[in-house]
């Protein structure tokens, strides 16, 4: 009997090792996709793909990384196997978490794929989701997000186009209340406004995520830059028109404001 429970003991030991090293090679495709090593991602999963239990979960690592490599590359295999692999796992199994990785991955493939306004509706269920997504992977979202509603409403009718702007202002003061420190939420904010002809709203948009710019984890370095683009090449000439003023006028306006600011 001890000889029998001995040698039930080590065909388990046995048959749990596999396992194991399929789960820390899941964890290190997971590490690389973080560290940006894509290609290295890609291989690691593979091999993790090889346990059964563990293939959907490698497939979605997989799958994020060749929609990141596409993103650097614009190759469009890398594009078709981010899909493939969206379309062979079976999500159902996924936890929350990684339910959520799985639709923002949806999003992103039709984002890459010019569909722009499904993409916009994925992305803002992930957004209200709750707060499974958090930090730079949040802001990524917001700002995929009011990209695709921006290139989705371009081509509409004007009476379309206020709607839709007026509607993604609404939602991006939510994100503000909610998240301060969104750099994605503050420009866009500024950018749909300008978007919708209201340009004393964007003005007070711009100046108030050029403040709260700090706020956000590199100090607002990139925000800044975005608005200041943002006002020097689109919302100073146009305000300058409807004022009647020298865009000088203004830009010279906009860069007192800023000095005042500026640290």
């Amino acid at each position: 009997m001890g000889r029998r429970l001995a040698w039930t003991a080590l065909l388990a030991l046995i048959a749990a090792r596999p396992a194991a090293a399929a789960e820390d090679l899941l964890a290190k495709a997971r590490l690389l996709y973080n560290q940006r090593q894509f290609e290295a991602a890609i291989d690691v999963a593979e091999q993790a793909r090889s346990s059964p239990a563990l293939a959907d979960p490698a497939d979605l690592v997989a799958a994020r990384s060749y929609l990141e490599r596409y993103r650097e590359s614009t190759t469009a295999e890398d594009l078709t196997n981010a899909r493939d692999r969206l379309r062979r796992l079976s999500p159902e199994r996924f936890g929350p978490r990684e339910r959520t990785e799985y639709i923002v991955g949806l999003g992103e493939t039709l984002f890459l794929d010019n569909a722009f306004g499904a993409a916009a509706t994925i992305f803002e269920s992930v957004l209200r989701g709750g707060d499974l997504l958090t930090g730079p992977a949040r802001e990524r979202v917001v700002d995929w997000w009011a990209t695709a509603v921006d290139r989705d409403t371009r081509p509409r009718p004007e009476i379309d186009r206020q709607v839709v702007y007026q509607k993604m202002r609404a939602r991006l003061e939510d994100e503000l209340a909610q998240h301060p420190s969104s750099s994605a939420a503050a420009y866009w904010l500024a950018a749909a406004a300008r978007a919708q002809g209201d340009l004393q709203a964007a003005w007070d948009a711009a100046q108030a995520g050029w403040i709260r710019a700090p706020l956000a984890s590199d100090h607002g370095a990139e925000l800044r830059e975005d608005l200041d683009r943002l006002v020097t090449q689109a919302i100073v000439p146009e305000r300058a028109k409807v004022l009647a003023q020298p865009p000088d006028n203004i830009r010279g306006e906009w860069e007192r404001f800023k000095a005042r600011w500026d640290k």
